[in-house]
């Protein structure tokens, strides 16, 4: 019996469309029975936000960061030609035209899958976030778990 392969994904960018990449190839990954895991780090936090605001006690800093970044998936802009929002929308009709999972709906269909979604704490401290602004289910570490994980990996990507 062979051991199952694994791939790994750090989602460094807090671009839509790479954002999608990372959950697409990691959805079809887990399709082909890989043991996954997203390592969601900096600005790839953002795919992990609530959409909804939750009211935290917070310092200056943590308060600016976290007004200034997307909350939820839905809201992220764009890597190229974001066109000050209308990128996106632009982005979302074509995808519904060819009947394309939007974001949010890739990241469920991973949770589903039992991708492995974790949080850096490490960057969570440095933005200010807090584990109740993030989605339920998932797991939150620092980058020595991410390369327990990485080193076994058949498959390790940076997005």
């Amino acid at each position: 019996m062979t051991d199952k392969k694994k791939t790994t994904i750090v989602l460094f960018s807090g671009d839509y469309d790479k954002a999608m990449a990372a959950y697409i190839i990691a959805n079809g990954a887990a399709a082909y029975d890989h043991e996954v895991t997203i390592f969601h780090t900096f600005w790839g936090l953002n795919a992990l936000r609530k959409d909804e605001k939750v009211k935290l006690k917070k310092g200056l800093l943590e308060k600016m960061f976290g007004s200034m970044m997307p909350r939820g998936a839905d809201k992220m802009g764009l890597s190229k030609m974001n066109f000050g929002g209308f990128g996106p929308q632009m982005i979302k009709g074509v995808m519904k035209k060819h009947q394309a999972l939007p974001l949010p709906e890739l990241i469920s269909m991973a949770q589903e899958q039992d991708v492995k979604l974790v949080a850096c704490t490490m960057t969570m401290d440095l933005l200010g976030l807090q584990e109740e602004e993030l989605l339920k289910n998932i797991e939150y570490a620092g980058v020595a778990a991410y390369l327990a994980d990485a080193e076994d990996g058949n498959v390790n990507l940076f997005i």
